[in-house]
């Protein structure tokens, strides 16, 4: 039975969703599920199918106007509606196929509140828009960037739309990468999560304009109110792929790399 959600604002909404969808991906770990060919390599489980129908309970349940986009269900409402939530049921699904716990659930609402939840630290990371938090054992802090870690999150998953020019496992290879950051590939929008939250100095990807993404939406509002620094690869507000980091010197850093490496490979 779902419970009531009347009168809880759209981030604790937010958070109710992704903690619900959470726990059908922590319930369902380890056990041998079924899969959905997607084609190219992609697929989904068991358990993002029912996640994602663990969350729209909670959203029907709260805000049964609202529209949702939802990674396996697709649309549900009007794509033109003034609210509509997307939703991300499993992030880092072929992760959670082999074992590995790092996966995110999110849910966003779009130009407004979101959460990325973690099924297996019990962190749930979240804002109303404006301001960041996390909630940890019932206790909230803010979210605080910081570059200190010195740990970039370089995206290598398909497809690679503005190869040869960009190509993120460059930056593996560039020099001046290696003297300044240690680099880790998570395969999960949960990177954008520890950005927000000074867990990551940075995350980096390839492809076209995210924003609006179910995969990256969720993860990028946290980010926008704990004020990092967001561009595409191209510096751009919403260009193609993604640099978000703590600060804008860190930054300035990547973009000056990432600039290099471009205009080498089109050389």
């Amino acid at each position: 039975m779902i419970k009531s959600h009347e009168g809880m604002d759209d981030a604790e909404v937010a958070v109710a969703a992704a903690l619900a969808g959470a726990g059908v991906v922590r319930d369902l770990y380890g056990r041998r599920l079924t899969r959905v060919d997607k084609g190219g390599g992609d697929f989904a489980t068991a358990a993002d199918v029912e996640a994602e129908k663990a969350i729209l309970d909670v959203l029907r349940a709260a805000r049964p106007e609202d529209a949702v986009l939802g990674e396996e269900g697709g649309q549900r409402g009007s794509a033109e509606s003034a609210r509509q939530w997307l939703v991300d049921p499993l992030c880092g699904t072929l992760n959670y196929a082999v074992g590995s716990m790092l996966v995110a659930v999110n849910v966003a609402l779009r130009g407004g509140a979101a959460a990325v939840a973690d099924p297996f630290s019990g962190e749930v990371f979240f804002t109303d828009g404006e301001t960041a938090w996390v909630r940890n054992e019932g206790a909230d802090a803010r979210l605080t960037p910081t570059p200190s870690t010195d740990l970039v999150d370089v995206n290598l998953d398909p497809p690679f739309p503005n190869a040869p020019g960009f190509r993120a496992v460059d930056l593996l290879a560039d020099p001046g990468f290696v003297a300044r950051f240690r680099p880790r590939v998570v395969s999960t929008t949960l990177a954008l999560a520890w950005v927000a939250a000074g867990k990551r100095a940075a995350y980096v990807t390839d492809g076209g304009d995210l924003s609006t993404s179910v995969h990256f939406a969720a993860g990028l509002t946290l980010c926008r109110a704990a004020g990092c620094t967001i561009t595409g690869i191209d510096g751009t507000p919403t260009g193609n792929g993604l640099v978000v980091t703590a600060d804008a010197e860190t930054h300035g850093l990547l973009m000056s790399m990432i600039h290099s490496s471009t205009t080498k490979n089109r050389a």
